[in-house]
């Protein structure tokens, strides 16, 4: 099958590799479609991820797959489903590493529950809690986007935001304008975004009552005459070293901080004196699996519109997926749809 590897830092290429195989709580998925990721996609492919990648490397993480084989143990997926974050696993000889290998035409997702039930290990299953089936008014295409959601969703749940509390995020890549969506569907208040000019139309559609050009020379003015009071919650979802330091005067007494980027990934500095008071720096992390159902009710409710991200109309296919990467590297779109089989 053909598949998106990572020969080495910088090259990106569509190269056959071994089917997957299907273990007795495994489903073989053919592959519909994957969404790029700025975050982690073009750190692994630039050799900039905060974590020793080895080369070459399968990529991916952001796919959906349809069911078309089902592994002898597996209770809770049927033919014919379409399933989230559908991986695969190094093939068979160790000659290929993978960084979750989802842009592929075909993959792996595992029964966990099946799992659970029979007594194994959470080492062996837990992870593949992010394996949920799509429900048939879902469409695949914006299915790609659930990852994306359910992440941000769970780490801005975890940060403790709720309704009437405000947040600033630095940032308005695809996870900084997902924390913006989240928080004014959970009630916020004040939704505030620093970003870049070009992207200010689609950050108000998606739920940011403010937006700052982080270009302008006067941008900490503006947000000290909107929010005199400060944010209650601040996510630096760049991650550059100085980025949350930077929006630190901005935190009303009380607030709670967090990274959320990956750029500078330890390197980061924080000078606690810039502060207005008292705040804390969230380091919890996320559980995606949990925010699965909340994900697709906000869906549903049309709180949460695939398109704003990614043009599902108009996919790369798997043979041209540098070019979608080219394409979101040169800031011509937010997130690239791309078609796996």
């Amino acid at each position: 099958m053909k598949a998106a590897v990572v020969r080495e830092p910088g090259k990106l290429v569509v190269e056959d590799i071994p089917m997957p195989q299907v273990g007795p709580y495994d489903v073989l998925c053919r592959q519909l479609f994957g969404a790029t990721c700025v975050g982690t996609d073009l750190h692994i492919i630039n050799n900039q991820f905060p974590w020793p990648i080895k080369y070459p490397t399968l990529l991916g993480h952001e796919s959906v797959g349809r069911v078309e084989r089902i592994g002898n143990k597996v209770c809770n997926f049927r033919l014919g489903d379409v399933v989230s974050r559908v991986c695969n696993l190094s093939p068979a000889g160790g000659s290929l590493a993978s960084n979750w290998g989802g842009f592929a035409e075909f993959g792996i997702a595992r029964d966990h529950r099946a799992m659970k039930a029979d007594g194994y290990a959470p080492e062996l299953w837990h992870a593949y809690r992010v394996n949920e089936v799509i429900p048939p008014d879902i469409s695949p295409a914006a299915a790609t986007m659930m990852i994306t959601w359910r992440e941000t969703l769970s780490f801005i749940r975890r940060m403790g935001l709720y309704a009437g509390k405000s947040l600033l995020v630095v940032g308005s890549g695809g996870n900084g304008l997902a924390f913006a969506a989240h928080a004014r569907n959970l009630g916020a208040t004040g939704v505030a975004v620093i970003g870049s000019s070009d992207r200010k139309a689609v950050g108000l559609a998606v739920g940011a009552t403010h937006y700052y050009s982080y270009r302008e020379s006067d941008v900490a003015v503006e947000i000290r005459r909107d929010f005199p009071h400060g944010f209650d919650f601040i996510i630096d979802a760049i991650g550059r070293a100085n980025s949350l330091d930077e929006a630190l005067p901005f935190a009303a007494p009380n607030a709670v901080v967090a990274h959320y980027g990956l750029d500078d990934f330890g390197k980061w500095s924080l000078n606690p004196s810039r502060a207005r008071g008292t705040f804390t720096y969230y380091n919890g992390g996320y559980d995606e699996a949990e925010t699965h159902e909340a994900v697709l009710a906000f869906m549903r409710e049309g709180k949460l519109v695939a398109q704003h991200w990614l043009n599902t109309s108009a996919p790369y296919s798997l043979a041209t997926i540098t070019e979608a990467y080219a394409s979101v590297q040169q800031r011509k779109e937010l997130k690239a749809l791309v078609k796996l089989s």
